[in-house]
């Protein structure tokens, strides 16, 4: 790690505005999320559920665009590493790309539009968790996902700085995880004994 701080002028706007979008994306979603779930202000506001949430995952996606910029722009602002720079590590970098784009694409088709943008603080709760692919290959694929995207992004444009964000990218995410994961099971697990009792 401490290699590639060499390579990284952490005072670069770039660098600072990059680090404050990937920090700040998960904290906003998981702020308005809980909030909604304990007052349903955004709901009463919108008039419906499902108004709402599509409002708020147009709010993330807008959100996760301006921190894919900050991202690229961090990385076309400092320097590249020599020994990324080469045909072999672009065709790597451009495969974790690949990999990152069909977990995050099939865990959207698996989970449809509420189901990924926090459906279930609104109420909005599928039948059973989904346990289809790509859930039935690692736990949060959208997040993991996204992070090999940003490092397959990263090698790419053979960028220590890229490297660097991509481990802060990981690192949120993970915490984002421990944050979200317990709600979700304690809602399903609800769900699943209210069936039950119904039964």
């Amino acid at each position: 790690m401490t290699w590639l701080l060499g390579y990284v002028d952490p005072s670069d706007p770039c660098f600072v505005a990059a680090i404050l979008t990937i920090a700040f994306n998960p904290l906003f979603w998981n702020v308005v999320a809980r909030w909604e779930q304990k007052t349903r202000k955004l709901s009463k506001a919108f008039r419906s559920p499902y108004l709402a949430c599509y409002s708020l995952g147009a709010a993330i996606l807008l959100l996760n665009i301006l921190r894919s910029h900050c991202f690229t722009q961090a990385m076309l602002s400092q320097p590249k590493m020599e020994s990324l720079d080469n045909p072999m590590a672009y065709r790597v970098g451009l495969a974790l790309l690949g990999v990152g784009s069909t977990f995050v694409l099939s865990s959207f088709f698996a989970l449809g539009f509420t189901g990924t943008f926090l459906g279930d603080y609104f109420g909005i709760l599928k039948e059973a968790r989904v346990t289809t692919f790509p859930f039935n290959i690692l736990d949060n694929p959208m997040y993991w996902g996204s992070t090999a995207n940003y490092l397959g992004w990263a090698v790419m444009h053979a960028s220590p700085t890229g490297l660097l964000l991509t481990v802060v990218v990981a690192l949120i995410y993970r915490v984002a995880i421990l944050y979200e994961e317990p709600f979700t099971a304690q809602i399903y697990q609800q769900k699943a004994s209210s069936s039950h009792k119904r039964s």
